[in-house]
């Protein structure tokens, strides 16, 4: 079956389907001969109304142009959605090789004693200096501008792990699934998913090495994320699940079973499942009854603040769009937010907004939240808030007829492909 024919057998008109996606009938004529196919950012959303998932939408329209070359010295893009069978097979492999492991190395019994994740010797130094990356990526605009220094620490880091003692080696692990982290954030915002992947597969495996079991949690729920953005909701619920069963043999003191909890609530939103999903919200909530510090701030951070962020994005996945400005509108009003401490969050925020409007059919809506979320994607380079663009992009088919918002959808189409 061709496109034509799916299109037809669901009672779509090439206009009506066009419509939906806010491009041109003959961009859908053009799919549908095969003279072209449909750019990345288009495709989740014309896997959805097709009823689709990404791999059978290639089967069927074909694989994507080939993106352009990057200017010599970048790092190469890995967009997503953008369909390539060799790298969608690399990071299953790496997601299995992860969770795999989590699931085989701990023993059913959970009642055994926890294992003292300190470290001494020049481990701490290279935890001190990865504390401060971590707190210098946070606070850059653009978050590439971080890739050198950790790319050198990281060359460091494996330079000292070369002919050290056993135990000193072990010790290093600890340093060495934070620094790849960090490593795997720098490559998900860079939209590189397979180095991302790699990335966190490493860390996992780092960690576990250490017996540092928030450590290699979170290393699990970093690796979830890159299905996640992909809309492989059933895999990323079982890294998760991973993830839950590896941090039950943590400090009961960190953040760490709130945090995924947290993050399986969107694997839940994305499977349409709301009574999952709110359960795990509620579980996430519970970060607020810890006693002491319970994040550290590198690749710990979840200490609550984005709760209602959180909540009012789960919401519109799930289409309750009444409780989702409630609680978007409340994640907005935070200082944090609007101090503009975090551009990532406060671009994320703007843009969920801005897709309520586009489902309410309500284009003022769109304009003020979603072109304020664009000139924070611009100045920031930020892989994140594109992808969240992305997403508003396929929303604004109903309103294809309003001049001001086919605008704001070109200058959407122009960030996602530079």
């Amino acid at each position: 079956m061709g496109l034509a024919e799916r299109r037809r057998a669901l009672g779509y008109s090439q206009e009506e389907l066009a419509h939906a996606l806010g491009v041109d009938r003959r961009t859908i004529g053009r799919w549908e001969t095969r003279n072209t196919t449909p750019q990345p950012p288009l495709r989740p959303r014309l896997a959805e109304l097709l009823h689709l998932d990404l791999d059978e939408l290639d089967t069927l329209v074909g694989q994507p142009q080939a993106a352009r070359p990057e200017s010599a010295g970048s790092p190469p893009r890995d967009h997503h959605g953008s369909g390539d069978p060799d790298d969608m097979i690399r990071r299953q492999f790496l997601r299995a090789i992860a969770v795999t492991s989590a699931l085989v190395a701990l023993p059913d019994d959970e009642s055994a004693a926890l294992t003292d994740g300190a470290r001494r010797g020049t481990s701490e130094d290279f935890l001190r200096m990865n504390g401060h990356l971590w707190q210098v990526y946070q606070l850059a605009r653009a978050k590439g501008s971080v890739y050198p220094i950790v790319r050198d620490q990281l060359t460091a880091l494996n330079d000292t792990l070369d002919g050290q003692p056993t135990t000193e080696s072990q010790a290093l692990c600890g340093a060495a699934g934070d620094l790849f982290q960090l490593a795997g954030e720098l490559a998900f915002d860079g939209n590189r998913y397979t180095d991302a992947a790699a990335s966190y597969t490493l860390a996992a495996s780092a960690s576990k090495e250490a017996k540092s079991y928030d450590l290699w949690a979170c290393a699990l729920v970093r690796h979830a994320y890159v299905d996640l953005y992909e809309r492989r909701y059933t895999e990323a619920a079982t890294a998760l699940s991973a993830a839950e069963r590896v941090a039950r043999r943590g400090d009961s003191s960190l953040s760490t079973r709130h945090w995924v909890a947290s993050v399986q609530a969107e694997a839940y939103a994305g499977l349409g499942n709301l009574s999952a999903c709110e359960r795990a919200l509620d579980e996430a909530e519970k970060v607020t009854d810890l006693n002491s510090r319970g994040h550290n701030g590198g690749w710990l951070r979840f200490d609550g603040s984005r709760l209602a962020e959180e909540r009012g994005a789960r919401y519109l996945q799930l289409g309750r769009l009444d409780l989702a400005e409630k609680a978007l509108s409340t994640a907005l009003s935070q200082d944090v937010l609007a101090s503009g401490q975090s551009f990532r969050r406060r671009g994320a925020v703007l843009t969920d907004l801005a897709s309520i409007g586009a489902k309410r059919h309500d284009p003022d809506q769109v304009l003020v939240y979603g072109r304020e979320a664009l000139q924070l994607a611009q100045a920031t380079s930020s892989g994140y808030v594109a992808r969240k663009l992305q997403g508003l992009r396929t929303d604004l088919g109903p309103l294809a007829r309003d001049a001001r918002v086919v605008e704001l959808g070109a200058e959407i189409d122009a960030l996602c492909t530079t």
